[in-house]
C-alpha cells in the first residue's frame, strides 16, 4: 500500500456525531467538546449545522455553540447549512466555512431533502455562488456515494455527476460520503478514482462510516487513490438518522493511530483525542464506538493508570 506522506483529518463529531444523539446534549457540553478536539492538532472541526431545528432538533443551539467556542488559530470550523436562509444565519455568525449536503441517490434525496437531484442543486446553488463570492471555504458532500439504504445500488455515473456539479457550483472541497457504510476497497478505489479523473484529486476528500467494519480500509484505500482528506468522528459518533441501522463514522483515533504507526503525518496527538474521546463517553454515558479507544483505555484501567 502507496500511502501519502501527509493527510488532512476533518473531526466530525461535533456536527455529524451529536446530530445523531437519541437525546440533546447539553451546549455547553458542545462548546467544550468543540475546544477540546480543537487542541488536539485537528486542522478541521466541522462545529454545528444551521438547518432548522424541525429538521435537526439536536443542533438547534448552533449559533449559540459557535458564538461560545474558543477557536483556536489556524483551526477552521466550518457548519453545515441547507439553504440560504441556512447561509444568512451563519454569515450573520461570522461562519468563514460551510457545508452544503447532496446526494447520489435520488431515493435518498427525495427522502432526505423533498427534491430530485437537479432540484437539490437548484437549491443549492444559489448557496453557493453567495458563499464563495463572501469568500468562505465551500464544501459538497456527495452521500451515498457507495450505496443507499432505499434505492441499494448508486452508479459511479451519478455519483461523478453530482461531484462535476457541485463543483463546477464553486464548492472548492467534494466530500464523497459513504453514508450507510456499505462500501468496500475496491468499490472505494474505483469510485474515487472516476471522480478524480473528472474533479482532481486535490479537491476530493471521503468521509466513511462504519456499518460494516470497513471504514478504516475504505479511508485507506481512497488515501492510495490519491485523496489526502478525510472525515473522522471522535469515538465513533454518528450514523445517519434517515438510513437505520447505519453505525457511526470512523472514529478519530482509529484513523489516528493506524497512520501514526505507518509513518503518515497526520499533526494530531493520538493521547489528546483518546482524553477526548473518554471525556465525551462519560458525558454520554456509554462507551466509545471504537477499538483504538477500548485497547488502550481498557488496557490502562487494568494497569491502574
Amino acid at each position: 500500500m502507496t500511502l501519502p506522506d501527509e493527510v488532512t483529518i476533518v473531526e466530525v463529531g461535533p456536527r455529524d456525531g451529536l446530530q445523531n444523539e437519541p437525546g440533546v446534549v447539553a451546549t455547553d457540553v458542545k462548546v467544550e467538546f468543540v475546544d477540546r478536539l480543537a487542541r488536539t492538532g485537528v486542522k478541521v472541526v466541522e462545529t454545528t449545522s444551521f438547518v432548522h431545528p424541525k429538521w435537526v432538533p439536536q443542533l438547534a443551539d448552533g449559533a449559540e455553540v459557535y458564538a461560545t467556542i474558543t477557536p483556536v488559530e489556524g483551526v477552521r470550523y466550518p457548519v453545515l447549512v441547507p439553504n440560504e436562509r441556512g447561509l444568512n444565519d451563519a454569515l450573520q455568525a461570522g461562519v468563514r466555512d460551510v457545508a452544503v449536503f447532496a446526494a447520489a441517490s435520488e431515493a435518498f434525496s427525495a427522502k432526505n431533502l423533498n427534491r430530485s437531484i437537479d432540484e437539490s442543486l437548484e437549491m443549492f446553488a444559489p448557496v453557493i455562488r453567495r458563499a464563495a463570492a463572501d469568500g468562505l471555504g465551500v464544501r459538497g458532500y456527495v452521500s451515498m456515494a457507495w450505496g443507499c439504504p432505499y434505492q441499494g445500488h448508486v452508479p459511479v455515473e451519478d455519483v461523478v455527476r453530482v461531484s462535476a456539479e457541485l463543483a463546477e457550483l464553486g464548492c472548492d472541497e467534494i466530500c464523497l460520503g459513504d453514508t450507510i457504510g456499505v462500501g468496500a476497497v475496491g468499490e472505494v478505489h474505483r469510485v474515487v478514482s472516476r471522480v478524480a479523473a473528472e474533479i482532481g484529486h486535490d479537491r476530493l476528500a471521503v468521509h466513511m462510516h462504519d456499518t460494516y467494519g470497513q471504514g478504516l480500509a475504505n479511508t485507506l484505500a481512497a488515501f492510495e487513490a490519491g485523496v489526502t482528506v478525510a472525515d473522522t468522528s471522535a469515538g465513533g459518533l454518528g450514523g445517519c438518522p434517515y438510513a437505520k441501522g447505519a453505525k457511526g463514522n470512523l472514529a478519530t483515533e482509529d484513523l489516528v493511530y493506524a497512520l501514526d504507526r505507518s509513518g503518515v503525518r497526520t499533526g494530531i496527538d493520538l493521547e489528546a483525542v483518546l482524553e477526548t474521546t473518554a471525556w465525551m463517553a462519560g458525558e454520554l454515558g456509554r462507551p466509545p464506538a471504537s477499538r483504538v479507544a477500548e485497547a488502550i483505555l481498557a488496557s490502562r484501567a487494568g494497569d491502574g493508570a
